[in-house]
């Protein structure tokens, strides 16, 4: 990354102890702007740091044998009988949702796809570019203001926005990240605080005066207490800007094992501002591998073979529809990666109907509403919750308790483990590290649509599988030698079908040697894209 100090041209000097190592882009690092991120920084710097040691204290504890469980001194919070604060009207009605990278085609695309929200999002489908995470900005800030448009410079298609639009909410990145691009007194900020607080900066008073609000997706959670600390960002963001205290309203992505036992009490935390959670369940998958990375009892199968019939997934999700409408909360579901196949009828045909199986899962189990990652899949979803959820959402629906418990949430999926498992979370993972170490944190791989939390599981069970020297139904054992050997194989099978230029111009060398270091890595590096952070081009 580039390492020059600038000040943002024709906005004035930086505020005081913060300095900017990259190109400023005009009006979003304006100086007020930047002393708004930097306000918020120091204020919650410590704390957020503390929770991020208090992760991996609890890992710790999970690699010495401990498991999940509910947490005995926060039980009154569950028995009690309290609901969150109220839903705004436009996101009263949230049946199907489509997600996305802030590219200029791409916010114009999804806000006019017919989705009723749109997430645009900073995290695990935005490669973290400095360009990409400034210019998404100034195209949120363009969108708002109804002021976006695009013309390819290829074909000369003109993109405008539908008088009809999507309700616009944001995915800061996760407490885990740091933006480098902006020090305050010498240190990174927290990349969720920089994404979060500029969004807000430029548009929160603009969306209100439009009968709307600053809306967020929170990404990443583990424990309530980590949602305590967003709290309180809202609750000092909103007095610096002068707005109604529950004006910020967010969904919670569950998306780590930990947090799924803490479903009551995060909704508790956040009952001023939250107005649901929401199945992350390619994420959850990684993260229960993660969590029990140390455990022989618990190695996963093949990925393909590990969907939402499986125990651990379909009490995730059957609890968190309990937990949300017992508090006035919208239960979202979770994404459909698939992406239609062009060209071939049977294929397509096949993965549709997972699709419409999966929606109509959903909505017989209670979710409001639903993700999907490309815009050929709205009329699947619309059709499965328009005819199973004639009201705007179920959420006072009656339905009889699950009687979901912690057994039902930390059983391991039975199933095979395969050199074509092995082979495919080779390809994928090297693929994905490539495109996102070019710029691209979003990208369709053998007909699905993979993201850094896919990819999460590709990488997470190589090692995994590496770590407790898995046996494969070909008789072979997953150990470093057969990684290598196949790592090796798979890079110059790429080598080979994309020639030399367009393999050294994705990043593939680089892409190999990375992912090679996080799946015989000692103990599992924590995130796929940490280290890969410190190689982005800008």
């Amino acid at each position: 990354m580039t390492s020059d100090a600038r000040q943002p041209s024709g906005n004035g000097p930086n505020p005081a102890g913060v300095t900017l190592h990259g190109d400023s882009h005009g009006v979003i690092l304006s100086p007020a702007a930047l002393g708004f991120v930097a306000d918020l920084e120091r204020a919650h710097r410590s704390r957020r740091r503390e929770l991020l040691a208090a992760r991996e204290q609890r890992q710790a504890r999970f690699d010495a044998g401990e498991l999940p469980d509910f947490l005995a001194e926060t039980q009154s919070v569950r028995d009690g009988d309290w609901r969150i604060a109220s839903t705004p009207k436009d996101l009263t009605d949230r049946r199907v949702e489509i997600t996305g990278p802030v590219d200029r085609k791409m916010v114009i695309n999804a806000l006019n796809s017919g989705a009723r929200v749109f997430m645009a999002d900073f995290e695990d489908s935005c490669s973290p570019t400095w360009d990409n995470l400034i210019e998404g900005q100034q195209n949120l800030m363009d969108a708002v203001r109804r002021e976006i448009d695009f013309v390819h410079p290829d074909t000369g298609k003109a993109y405008a926005l539908n008088e009809e639009v999507a309700t616009l909410m944001v995915r800061p990145r996760g407490w885990h990240l740091v933006e480098n691009h902006l020090h305050v007194d010498g240190q990174p900020v927290s990349a969720s605080i920089f994404d979060f607080a500029l969004y807000l900066w430029h548009n929160a008073h603009e969306l209100r005066r439009q009968g709307s609000g600053p809306y967020f997706y929170l990404p990443k959670l583990e424990s309530h207490l980590e949602a305590r600390l967003w709290e309180d960002v809202f609750v000092q963001a909103q007095e610096a800007l002068e707005l109604p205290k529950g004006t910020i309203k967010v969904t919670v992505l569950i998306e780590t094992l930990p947090a799924a036992f803490e479903m009551d009490e995060i909704l508790f935390e956040l009952r001023n501002h939250i107005v649901g959670l929401n199945c992350g369940r390619w994420d959850y998958i990684f993260s229960f591998i993660k969590t029990t990375r140390n455990h022989a009892d618990c190695v996963m199968p093949d990925r393909g073979s590990v969907g939402m019939d499986r125990r651990f997934l379909r009490g995730y999700s059957q609890l968190l529809v309990e937990t949300c409408h017992r508090r006035g909360a919208h239960a979202m579901g979770g994404m459909a990666a698939q992406i239609p196949i062009r060209g071939d009828d049977k294929a397509n045909a096949l993965a549709m109907a997972k699709v419409t199986a999966d929606k109509r899962r959903e909505v017989e189990n209670g979710h409001d509403g639903t993700w999907v990652a490309h815009p050929g899949l709205m009329p699947l979803a619309f059709q499965e919750f328009d005819s199973g959820m004639p009201s705007p959402n179920q959420i006072d629906l009656p339905r009889d308790p699950s009687g979901i418990v912690r057994e039902d949430l930390l059983s391991v999926p039975v199933g095979t483990i395969s050199m074509a498992g092995v082979r495919s979370n080779l390809s994928v993972g090297l693929r994905y590290m490539a495109a996102w170490l070019c710029g691209n944190g979003c990208v369709p791989i053998d007909h699905l649509m993979e993201d850094a939390a896919t990819a999460e599981i590709s990488r997470s069970q190589l090692w995994q599988w590496r770590r407790h020297e898995a046996q494969t139904v070909d008789g072979l054992t997953v150990d470093s030698d057969l990684l290598r050997t196949e790592l090796t194989q798979t890079l110059a099978d790429l080598r080979a079908d994309l020639g030399d230029i367009a393999y050294t111009r994705g990043r593939f060398g680089l892409a190999g040697k990375l992912f090679e270091g996080q799946i015989l890595a000692k103990e599992m590096p924590a995130f796929l894209t940490l280290e890969a952070y410190e190689h982005l081009a800008n």
